[in-house]
C-alpha cells in the first residue's frame, strides 16, 4: 500500500493527538488516585454555563479549554430511550420547549434550542450523551450525574466512545453492598464516589469507613449546610486512608456559606477556607475564577 506525504502527516498528527489525550487522562487519574495530593481538582458544574447554556457541548468545550479537570453533566432519558444531557425533568427552564423530557423523542428534542443563564434562547442544541463524551474524550474526566438508575445504558455509551476510564459516578443513600451489586465488575473501569450529607447522616464516619474498607473509593462528595460536623475536622484521616475530599462551592446549603458568589468578593475567605481544611476537589459554578485563584496559590497544575 502506498501512502502520500499528506496521508503520512495526517496519520502522524492523529497519533500525536491520541498520545497527548491518553497522557492527559492518565495524569488526571494519577492525581485522582493520590488522595493526599495538595493539588485541587476543579469540577465545572454543568460546564461553563456563564458563557454558554448549561449542559451544552459548547459549555463543556469552553470549560475544557479553561483547564478544568472534571466536567459535571446531567443525564436524562427520552421517550424513545435515548440518553441526552439535561438537568431538569422538564424542558421549560433551559430550552424553548415545554413538558417532560421523557415525553419527547430524540428527534423532536433535536429541533429545540437551549436557553442561556438569563433564560434567553440561543442557537445551541440539546446534546446526546455520546456527543458530550466525545467532546470530553481525552481532555477531562466526566461526572455523570442523575444517571444511577440507568447506569448500564450510560456505561454502554461510554464503552462505545472509549471513555469508560474517564467516568466518575456518584450515589447517595446507597450502601457499599448495594453499589457493588449494582455496578459489579464495571467498578474496575469507572470511578464511583459516594455522596455524604453531613446534616442528615449522623453515621457519616461509619459510612465513610465502610466504603474505604470494602470498596477503596477514590473520593467522597461531602454536603453540609453548617460547618459544625466533626467530619470536617477529619479530612487528614480520610485522605490518609485513600480518598480525596470533594466539596461543592455552588450555593450555601451545600457548603455552610462558602459559595462561589461570595468568592467574587473575597476569594481567600471562601476558596482559601477549603484549602486550609484540606479539600482537594471543588465543584464550582465559577471555574475560571477558581482556577485563577488556585494557580496563584500553586494548588492547580
Amino acid at each position: 500500500m502506498i501512502f502520500s506525504c499528506n496521508s503520512k502527516i495526517r496519520i502522524a498528527n492523529q497519533d500525536k493527538v491520541e498520545h497527548q489525550s491518553t497522557h492527559k487522562i492518565d495524569q488526571l487519574l494519577k492525581q485522582l488516585n493520590n488522595s493526599n495530593g495538595t493539588d485541587v481538582l476543579v469540577i465545572a458544574h454543568r460546564g461553563d454555563w456563564r458563557n454558554f447554556p448549561e449542559n451544552s457541548l459548547e459549555g463543556f468545550s469552553s470549560a475544557v479549554d479553561m483547564g478544568v479537570d472534571i466536567i459535571e453533566m446531567d443525564v436524562a432519558k427520552t421517550k424513545d430511550n435515548q440518553l441526552v444531557i439535561m438537568h431538569d425533568k422538564t424542558l421549560d427552564r433551559t430550552t424553548n420547549g415545554k413538558g417532560l423530557v421523557s415525553d419527547w423523542t430524540l428527534d423532536s428534542l433535536r429541533k429545540l434550542y437551549l436557553k442561556d443563564g438569563l433564560g434567553i434562547e440561543t442557537k445551541f442544541r440539546i446534546p446526546t450523551l455520546d456527543e458530550a463524551l466525545l467532546v470530553c474524550k481525552g481532555k477531562a474526566l466526566v461526572n455523570l450525574d442523575k444517571s444511577y438508575e440507568f447506569f448500564n445504558h450510560a456505561y454502554a455509551i461510554a464503552k462505545k466512545t472509549s471513555t469508560t476510564n474517564q467516568i466518575v459516578m456518584k450515589g447517595y443513600n446507597k450502601t457499599v453492598d448495594q453499589v457493588m451489586a449494582d455496578f459489579g465488575t464495571k467498578l474496575d473501569t469507572i470511578t464511583f464516589m459516594p455522596i455524604i450529607n453531613l446534616d442528615n447522616q449522623p453515621n457519616a464516619m461509619k459510612i465513610i469507613d465502610d466504603y474505604q474498607t470494602k470498596l477503596k473509593v477514590k473520593a467522597f462528595e461531602l454536603v453540609f449546610s453548617k460547618d459544625s460536623s466533626k467530619v470536617l475536622t477529619m479530612f487528614p484521616q480520610i485522605k490518609k486512608k485513600g480518598s480525596r475530599i470533594w466539596v461543592n462551592s455552588l450555593w450555601p446549603s451545600m457548603n455552610a456559606g462558602h459559595e462561589d458568589n461570595e468568592a467574587v468578593k473575597n476569594k481567600d475567605s471562601i476558596y482559601g477556607w477549603y484549602l486550609k481544611k484540606g479539600v482537594n476537589m471543588i465543584q464550582t459554578d465559577r471555574p475560571q475564577l477558581l482556577i485563577n485563584y488556585l494557580r496563584n496559590t500553586k494548588a492547580h497544575k
